[in-house]
C-alpha cells in the first residue's frame, strides 16, 4: 500500500493525479480461507481489518453481493455520539467513538472526523427529567456530557426555534461536545485500503446463498454465486439482511427489518456547526461539508426491504424540521433515500457465535450501525480469533433473548430506534 501524505499529493499532483495504485485489489475467491466475511459494508471491512492488524489472521475474504460501501454504510447520516444510558451500551459505544477518534492516523485515510458536537434539545418536563437521567448515568461513566438551559440551547442552535409559542418548545438539553460526523465514504473505503495492504482479500458481487456444514454441525463452507468456498469460520455481518442469511444457515433471529428515511436539502450556506436532535420528535439533523442539510426521524411504520421509504414518513420528517427550523421551511430538497435496519427487541445490538459452531453474526444495530462501525468490527475480530466474547461484547450475546438480561436502550435512552 503506497502510503498518503503531504509530499505524495504534492507529488501526484505534479504528475496529474494519473500515479495513484487502486486502493485495493480486485480479487477472485480462492477455494479456501481461514476466515470468510459475508458483507462488505463498514462493520464487516472492520472486522476482516482489525483479524488481521489485532490477531494476524490475514487468510481472510470478504463478500460482497454489490460493491463496498453499497448498503447501509453508503445510506446514513454519518452521527457519531456514545450518549446512551446503559453501563453496556455506553462502554461500547465509547470503544466507538474512542476508536473513531485516531481512525484516520490508524488507516492512513482521511474519514473526515468532524468533532462538531451534538445538542439534544427536550421539548417538555418529562423530557427533562429524561435528560436529567441520560446526564448522571453517563456522566457517572465518564461520558463527557454537559446539561444546557433554554438560553444555551438557543446560543449553541440559533436556527431552532426557542420561543415561548413554538410548535415544540424548548426546554432546555444537553451537549456532547465529542460528538459530530464523519463521511462514511471515507470510512468504508479506509477500512478496505488498510484490510486489503494486511493481506485480505475483497471480493465485490459475490452473493452468499448458503452454507455447508460439516457432520458435526459446525460450519464448513459458505455457497456464493461465484461457487463454493471452504472455511474454518464464517461471520455474517449484512445488517438488514441478517435474518435472511440466518434462515438460510437453519436458525431464526430476533430481528425485523425496516426502511429508515434519510434526506438532504440543496447547499446552503454554513448555518449550523452542530448535530442536533429533539426528543419530542426524533427528528436530528446536521450541515454537511458541501452545505446540504442532512436530516432524518424514526423508522417506518412496517416491516420493508424496499430502499425507498414512504411518502407519509417523509412528509412528517420534513414538516416536522421546517416547524422547527423556521428558517429552512423553503428551502428545497435535493434527494431521499432509505436503508434497511435490523431492529432487535431491546434496541441493541448481536455480537456472537451463533448456535452453528463456527458461524459468528454481528447484527442488530437497528439506526445506530454507522457510529459503532469500529467497536462493531473489534469486538467481532475478537471474538472470532480468540473463541470468546471480550468484556464488552460479553452482554450483547444472543443469549440474553433466553435469560431476559435485555438492554432496553429504546426505553433507557428515548433514542429513536
Amino acid at each position: 500500500m503506497k502510503r498518503y501524505s503531504a509530499l505524495s499529493l504534492i507529488e501526484q499532483g505534479l504528475r496529474g493525479q494519473k500515479g495513484w495504485p487502486p486502493a485495493w485489489r480486485a480479487a477472485t475467491p480462492k477455494p479456501r480461507y481461514d476466515v470468510v466475511i459475508i458483507g462488505g459494508g463498514g462493520h464487516g471491512l472492520a472486522t476482516a481489518y482489525y483479524l488481521a492488524k489485532n490477531h494476524r489472521v490475514t487468510n481472510v475474504a470478504v463478500l460482497e453481493r454489490g460493491w463496498i460501501g453499497g448498503g447501509n454504510s453508503g445510506r446514513n447520516t454519518t452521527i457519531i455520539r456514545s450518549n446512551y444510558y446503559y453501563p453496556q451500551s455506553i462502554a461500547l459505544f465509547e470503544l466507538a467513538l474512542t476508536l473513531y477518534e485516531r481512525l484516520s492516523l490508524d488507516l492512513n485515510f482521511n474519514i473526515m472526523f468532524s468533532q462538531r458536537g451534538l445538542v439534544v434539545a427536550g421539548n417538555s418536563r418529562h423530557d427533562m427529567e429524561t435528560i436529567a437521567k441520560l446526564i448522571g448515568a453517563m456522566q457517572l461513566l465518564g461520558v463527557d456530557v454537559e446539561e444546557l438551559s433554554v438560553e444555551e440551547v438557543r446560543k449553541a442552535v440559533p436556527a431552532l426555534d426557542c420561543s415561548p409559542n413554538a410548535r415544540y418548545p424548548v426546554w432546555g438539553g444537553f451537549r456532547q461536545r465529542r460528538a459530530g460526523t464523519a463521511r462514511h465514504d471515507a470510512v468504508v473505503w479506509g477500512y478496505a485500503r488498510a484490510a486489503d495492504a494486511l493481506g485480505v482479500e475483497i471480493i465485490e458481487n459475490c452473493e452468499a446463498t448458503g452454507f455447508e456444514r460439516s457432520p458435526t454441525g459446525a460450519i464448513k463452507a459458505v455457497e456464493t454465486s461465484h461457487g463454493r468456498i471452504a472455511c474454518d469460520k464464517a461471520a455474517i455481518v449484512v445488517a438488514g439482511h441478517s435474518s435472511v442469511l440466518a434462515a438460510a444457515a437453519g436458525f431464526r433471529l430476533p430481528v425485523t427489518s425496516y426502511a429508515l428515511q434519510a434526506f438532504v436539502s440543496e447547499p446552503v450556506k454554513p448555518v449550523l456547526d452542530v448535530v442536533c436532535w429533539t426528543l419530542a420528535t426524533g427528528v436530528y439533523v446536521s450541515q454537511s461539508d458541501k452545505g446540504g442539510l442532512v436530516f432524518g426521524g424514526g423508522l417506518d411504520l412496517y416491516p420493508s426491504y424496499a430502499q425507498r421509504g414512504n411518502l407519509p414518513i417523509a412528509q412528517s420528517v420534513v414538516g416536522t424540521l421546517a416547524e422547527q427550523f423556521p428558517s429552512f421551511g423553503r428551502i428545497r430538497l435535493l434527494r431521499q433515500w432509505a436503508g434497511i435496519v435490523d431492529v432487535v427487541h431491546d434496541s441493541s445490538p448481536i455480537i456472537d457465535e451463533t448456535p452453528i459452531p463456527g458461524l459468528y453474526m454481528n447484527c442488530g444495530w437497528g439506526t445506530g450501525g454507522f457510529k459503532a462501525i469500529p467497536a462493531g468490527g473489534y469486538l467481532l475480530a475478537h471474538h472470532i480469533a480468540t473463541g470468546r466474547s471480550h468484556d464488552i461484547g460479553a452482554p450483547f450475546s444472543l443469549n440474553r433473548f433466553r435469560t431476559g438480561a435485555l438492554i432496553d436502550e429504546a426505553a433507557g435512552a428515548g433514542i429513536a430506534h
